[in-house]
């Protein structure tokens, strides 16, 4: 025998890896290779394995039981090779991180969640929670064979300063990061477009007099109090239509014909026209943010205003 090699030297209990078979000389005929574990209760082992007819090598796979150590012994045609040890340790929640210390509320903070080894089969569900003004999913699951997984931590808009901390649990073990939320220092538009069947796109309805899209300004921020969202929408290049509203949404919003460039669509199988749109917004403190741009959106045209 040439030896055995193992493709990790640490594995949670219930995770599976797998390991190598090699023989100095290919065999003429199939020959079966029979393997064994110094420690069954801590490692079990597939056996026996085949090396085809005409191969060198043969895989196979280890199964972690319990905590512990043990290697793996490869026996063919009265020769044998034992592998290097392999521990097997138990899962359980070592780490947790967050990708911030401090935060603005309304944004989002990414959670990083690390296990002492490989997650088992069938993956490790981690029991996650928090308090406000922190949301969290109640659950992550690493998946099987990985040792991490990420999250998302939702926040909210506070008007101070509010500590927060979340914790992880899994397999005896628990981590815990902590986030301090904060009310914004300066005005921030953020808003998204969602029409009747995706996202960024609007068509024209009611003879061409009003877009069927929302345009959702709820995640801008700001010192105080916003009191008035400030929206553009254009078609290309051509004028914009502004529409002012005292709330964050703007469902249906406003347009007419002389807004869309003469017909028919342009060449190229589009059946859109592009649609850019600019939203600012001002709060009670009078603060004004600056102007965010979303210039990927699109609005479809057609059966109205002569297309």
């Amino acid at each position: 025998m040439s030896g055995v090699t193992l493709s990790a030297s640490t594995i949670g209990v219930g995770s599976v890896t797998q390991g190598t078979v090699t023989v100095a000389a290919a065999p003429a005929t199939a020959a079966s290779v029979t393997l064994t574990s110094s420690n069954p209760a801590v490692a079990s082992v597939q056996s026996p394995i085949t090396i085809p007819a005409g191969a060198a090598t043969a895989t196979f796979t280890i199964t972690g039981m319990a905590a512990g150590t043990a290697s793996v012994t490869a026996s063919v045609n009265g020769s044998s090779s034992q592998s290097p040890p392999l521990t097997v340790a138990r899962v359980a929640v070592s780490t947790l991180t967050l990708s911030a210390s401090t935060i603005v509320g309304g944004e989002p903070v990414t959670g990083i969640v690390g296990l002492t080894a490989s997650a088992p089969v069938g993956g490790a569900a981690v029991a996650i929670t928090s308090a406000d003004p922190l949301t969290v999913p109640d659950t992550v699951t690493v998946a099987a064979g990985a040792t991490s997984v990420t999250f998302t931590v939702r926040t909210r808009l506070v008007g101070g300063t509010i500590p927060g901390t979340v914790t992880a649990s899994y397999g005896g073990g628990s981590a815990s990061a902590a986030v301090s939320v904060t009310k914004p220092t300066v005005a921030t538009a953020s808003f998204g477009i969602t029409g009747p069947t995706e996202t960024d796109t609007c068509t024209m309805t009611n003879g061409g007099s009003t877009l069927n899209c929302t345009f959702n300004g709820t995640t801008s921020t700001a010192p105080g109090n916003i009191v008035a969202w400030d929206w553009s929408y254009r078609v290309g290049t051509l004028q914009p239509l502004t529409q002012t509203t005292s709330s964050a949404q703007l469902a249906m919003p406003m347009v007419n014909c002389s807004w869309l460039p003469a017909p028919p669509l342009p060449a190229g199988g589009n059946q859109w026209l592009p649609l850019i749109v600019t939203l600012k917004v001002r709060d009670d403190l009078g603060n004004v943010s600056v102007e965010a741009v979303n210039n990927g959106a699109r609005v479809i045209p057609l059966g109205v205003c002569g297309y």
